[in-house]
């Protein structure tokens, strides 16, 4: 489902109670929802320039990542420091204000990083980014995370949208995704592309089967991926930012789990975000 929000709610940075009460019924069934035209394109594209530049030494590394490690698709998030911090990414209040819904208050962010499809990529194994916390139930239970992600650019079939599988993070069967697996489930709901454009957000069920698929562009796509968290499910880590992008977080009811550090004095390179990230 996309929810195309509409100029009222931009101007109140607040989505009607109908928007929030689609976009979780869409989460709970279907796994995943679009929110369009909510985050401003001139950050997205200062974004994407870093990234594409960052992107070629990632690539001259052969720093191959995500499921299956396969060459063409990178572990790749953006830069963690000013003036690459933008509210509307990090804690985008349309994004919030339907987390929140779903997984109630003291909703927290527990990764920023992210993957690029670059160009020549293959097809890489059907996955899900999280499990079930409890196995052996009958019944899916309620969500507990979901995934953030956010592309610079428009994402199409062209380069690379992911292919997403509708409902099935309410599979319980606990069985790998095999071929067999793939093919009862693609019976009860083929996949979808999650084409989205420019200035959208996808949010979806950390459990939902997903891959990435060829980018048959010239051009590197990219998605920045947050994980939102229920309250009472902890972590033992921090993200790390740098310091002077803490404005970006202020008075958002997504509690940012972030630590600002001084990367000259804790000694941590700029380029160490790309090599080694702390997400």
């Amino acid at each position: 489902m996309v929810i195309t929000v509409q100029p009222q709610e931009l101007a109140s940075e607040k989505l009607t109670e109908a928007h929030v009460d689609r976009a979780v019924q869409a989460l709970r069934v279907d796994g995943y929802v679009v929110l369009a035209n909510v985050i401003n394109h001139e950050h997205l594209d200062i974004l994407r320039e870093r990234m594409d530049a960052d992107a070629q030494i990632l690539i001259k590394a052969e720093k191959w990542g995500g499921a299956g490690g396969l060459k063409g698709h990178l572990q790749q998030g953006p830069p963690p420091f000013a003036p690459y911090i933008f509210r509307d990414i990090v804690a985008n209040p349309y994004v919030v204000q339907v987390t929140k819904a779903l997984l109630g208050a003291g909703v927290y962010n527990n990764f920023y990083n992210g993957n690029t499809n670059c160009p020549g990529s293959t097809t890489q194994p059907l996955h899900r980014d999280g499990d079930h916390l409890w196995l052996d139930q009958e019944v899916a239970h309620p969500a507990a995370q979901v995934v953030v992600n956010i592309s610079p650019q428009d994402t199409s079939e062209e380069n690379g949208s992911v292919e997403l599988w509708p409902g099935s993070h309410l599979d319980v069967s606990g069985r790998q995704i095999d071929k067999e697996h793939e093919e009862e489930r693609r019976k009860i709901a083929p996949p979808v592309r999650g084409n989205a454009k420019k200035g959208s957000v996808l949010i979806r069920d950390i459990r939902l089967w997903h891959r990435g698929v060829p980018n048959l562009s010239a051009e590197p796509r990219h998605m920045i991926a947050m994980i939102h968290r229920v309250s009472w499910l902890k972590s033992n880590r921090k993200l790390k930012y740098k310091t002077g992008c803490e404005v970006a977080f202020e008075n958002s009811d997504l509690d940012p789990n972030a630590e600002f550090i001084d990367f000259a004095t804790e000694k941590i390179d700029d380029y160490d975000y790309l090599f080694n990230p702390r997400f």
